[in-house]
């Protein structure tokens, strides 16, 4: 008190110099706190709360798939799958989590520290489709496994009797090479489309995550949710497809071939596959939800290749089934008339080398009677006057040597040789004109695809109308129920009309008239068809047979194919006319289904009241998705 009140230091001023100081040291520290706790107050609280706050994805349920009936013949069930997130994850727990899931100790360890590198805080799945049992166990000893988790998912069912997984696909969990190229969507251990449908229309299938943000202990574990569930952010579940299938038919297909081959059912006026089968195949249903290494392996490394799809990868020589194309060319290029002759000897001399001819001396033949009877004489003429310029340009115009669906994932090109194509094979001096003979009657280098060959049948049927070939007619959103038809490529290939009449009355004569494929007849229907038999230098000869029915107004065209199994017409007319027949037979049940419906129904509807459906605005459309999936 001396020195506040001395001479030296117990001036007024100096009291209120001191005083001021204080003052503002204590005005600092208040506005500190008015600004911690005020003005920034709500940022640091959510600061805080992230750090006990945890995101838990919420998977989408994929969407399902019907068949032209309206019949629900892929779809899903509950399913439970089991995460670690490796930055919560204890590795010292390793060894008794593995002993849960009874599981490959090692196969577990490298999947999680592969990807804590990558994504150390966002959970992966190690384990599909986990049991009861499991689920038990794990929620059991919840405290001794942090970062590990029970999540919900889905895993798909299959309701059909048959196999089909080269028609439908299968999912499979995303490879990590896959991560980096599809975007942010996808985490590890996520499934996605690997085949199929499921793959070719993955975009649509998937839906769109959601998040659910729930509070968490110490250990990663959840213990409520946060702010009562106003933050999360719903899943949005993934488009249905309506498809051109018909499962009774694909069902059908399936159980009747037992060889190593393919069968392709396609709609001419639309475009449309009615089925689409492969052989030999394996059990789709092995692939969902959880597949052990083991089984995948066998199936993958089997020698008679079932993952191999015969049906769309192929590329044999057509064989005789070639020889419509090869003649409305001719015709369109005045090579040859409605009434003109080659003459046929039983064969057919190119310099120092013979060509047989199948079936025998045929003498003076004119179009129709070659294509009746499959005169390979009449053809090697044909395609050497053809040429090798025009025999490319009226292959394009049907669509070889280049993919035709829009949706077949597994689509090759098949070959249609060209003089570039001679050239890179065999050099510019390498080959010949004479290379024609053969391609006159689809072989040598020629190589199509049984999907190829059925849209050719098409083709035929529709007088030069090509429709692209589908699997998938429309998309369905869940939400708002409506459906998105999807648009198909069509064209006219610039072959006069009349020239198909003359092809189609060669193609009747073959089933109808003592051709090759009297074995193809269907009790008052019409069927238009050609056999064809590939050579095949290794083993037996491929048969071929292509068809469709009716001639008047054509419902089905039709491919079968099955390899080294000899001729066309003892083998794969005999399988065309099975199929065919149980096509028509399921027409006509349809249709008496129809009729009855028709007289029991009461015109009474379901709706929303004002006949239109609620709309989710947030929702991308097909056509949206369609866009993102072609930008990235």
């Amino acid at each position: 008190m001396e020195i506040f009140g001395s001479s030296e230091f117990g001036t007024a001023q100096r009291r209120r110099i001191l005083y001021g100081i204080i003052a503002l040291i204590a005005a600092v520290y208040a506005g500190r706190l008015v600004q911690l706790q005020i003005i920034e107050g709500e940022e640091y609280r959510s600061k805080s709360e992230l750090q006990a706050i945890k995101q838990v994805i919420k998977e989408p349920v994929r969407g399902a798939m019907f068949d032209r009936t309206g019949a629900r013949i892929v779809h899903n069930t509950p399913s439970l799958s089991v995460t670690i997130t490796p930055a919560e994850f204890d590795m010292r727990t390793l060894t008794f989590l593995a002993t849960i899931l009874e599981s490959d100790e090692e196969e577990i360890r490298a999947k999680v520290e592969r990807y804590k590198r990558i994504a150390g805080t966002t959970p992966i799945k190690v384990y599909r489709d986990a049991d009861a049992r499991i689920i038990a166990a794990l929620e059991e000893n919840r405290n001794e496994l942090p970062g590990v988790a029970v999540v919900s998912e889905s895993k798909r069912v299959y309701d059909f009797g048959g196999n089909s997984p080269h028609l439908f696909g299968y999912t499979k969990e995303i490879a990590e090479a896959q991560l980096a190229q599809m975007g942010d969507y996808y985490r590890p251990g996520d499934a996605i489309g690997h085949s199929g449908i499921e793959a070719s229309y993955e975009n649509f299938l998937r839906g769109r995550k959601g998040t659910e943000f729930v509070a968490v202990n110490v250990l990663g574990q959840r213990v409520a949710s946060f702010n009562n569930g106003k933050s999360d952010i719903s899943a949005n579940d993934g488009f249905d497809l309506k498809l051109g299938i018909d499962i009774r038919l694909q069902d059908y297909i399936d159980s009747l071939i037992q060889r190593r081959g393919a069968a392709v059912a396609i709609d001419p006026a639309t475009g449309e596959i009615l089925a689409l089968v492969s052989k030999p195949d394996y059990d789709l249903r092995k692939f969902s939800g959880r597949t052990p290494k083991t089984i995948y392996d066998s199936i993958a490394n089997d020698p008679e290749t079932p993952m191999f799809n015969r049906a769309t990868q192929t590329a044999y020589p057509p064989g005789s089934t070639w020889k419509m194309l090869m003649a409305l060319a001719g015709l369109q290029e005045g090579i040859v008339t409605e009434s003109s002759t080659f003459y046929c000897a039983g064969a057919f001399q190119y310099g120092n080398k013979s060509f047989k001819c199948h079936g025998g001396t045929h003498g003076a033949i004119n179009v129709r009677r070659a294509v009746q009877v499959s005169c390979n004489s009449y053809f090697y003429q044909l395609g050497l006057k053809l040429g090798v310029k025009r025999f490319e340009q009226y292959g394009k115009m049907f669509g070889f040597g280049s993919r035709m669906s829009n949706d077949v994932i597994d689509e090759g090109t098949g070959i249609l040789p060209s003089e570039q194509y001679m050239n890179r094979r065999f050099g510019k001096n390498g080959w010949s004109q004479g290379v024609l003979v053969n391609w006159g009657i689809g072989q040598g280098e020629v190589g199509v695809t049984p999907l190829q060959m059925a849209t050719y049948a098409a083709t035929l049927a529709n007088k030069g109308m090509w429709n692209q070939p589908h699997i998938v007619r429309s998309l369905v959103d869940r939400i708002s129920g409506e459906e998105q038809p999807l648009s198909v490529a069509s064209k006219q290939v610039p072959i006069k009309t009349e020239y198909f009449d003359i092809i189609h009355d060669g193609m009747a004569a073959v089933v109808q008239g003592g051709g090759t494929a009297t074995n193809a007849q269907i009790e008052g229907i019409t069927v238009c068809g050609k056999t064809g038999t590939a050579q095949n230098t290794q083993e037996k000869d491929h048969a071929w047979f292509i068809c469709f029915a009716p001639r008047e107004k054509p419902q089905i065209a039709l491919c079968v194919m099955i390899e080294n199994a000899g001729f066309g017409g003892s083998i794969a007319s005999p399988i065309a006319q099975k199929i065919m027949e149980k096509f028509f037979a399921l027409q006509r049940l349809d249709k008496e289904k129809a009729q009855q419906s028709s007289g029991n129904s009461n015109g009474s509807g379901s709706g929303n009241g004002n006949g239109t459906p609620k709309q989710d605005s947030t929702r991308p459309t097909a056509q949206e998705i369609a866009r993102r999936s072609s930008e990235q």
